[in-house]
């Protein structure tokens, strides 16, 4: 395989490493809060339906249907930026520090989230824990950085 096939796969990786961690996170915390799948309905709503049915009975119930097309979405933008991620880091003349790649790479996540939940559902940040969304990012970022610090002394 070409290396920028490698560098497009090791993205793509890493990208579904963070999307399975932030994923397997929040599916946890719902579960321990008494509401599975809350933050993935909650967050398809968000996208799909617009800021007016968050304010309806979001708490109420869970939508298979709206979670597993937010996962879709939310797998697609990871492999995205895991695939930047791939050529930043794999690609760059000098080996960067494992800290600086995770540092950037949860700035990144972070930054993306807040600005994407402004701009199509701004009660999306009202309805989720800050605390909660910082951990489960700056996990998916450790996850992809590891991957791919891995893929790169190899």
């Amino acid at each position: 395989m070409s290396r920028r096939t490698m560098v497009y796969l090791d993205g793509a990786v890493a990208g579904l490493i963070g999307a399975g961690i932030v994923a397997v996170w929040f599916l946890f915390m719902d579960v321990v809060t008494h509401l599975p799948l809350y933050t993935p309905t909650v967050l398809g709503e968000g996208l799909f339906l617009g800021e007016q049915s968050l304010t309806s009975n979001a708490r109420e119930q869970v939508s298979f249907k709206l979670t597993l097309m937010y996962s879709g979405v939310h797998g697609i933008v990871f492999m995205a930026l895991g695939v930047i991620a791939a050529y930043w880091l794999l690609l760059s003349k000098r080996k960067l520090h494992f800290g600086i790649a995770l540092l950037a790479l949860f700035v990144v996540l972070e930054i993306g989230f807040v600005s994407t939940a402004f701009v199509l559902a701004k009660p999306v940040l009202d309805e989720l824990a800050w605390s909660l969304v910082l951990i489960g990012n700056f996990l998916a970022a450790a996850g992809m950085a590891c991957y791919l610090s891995l893929r790169r002394s190899s």
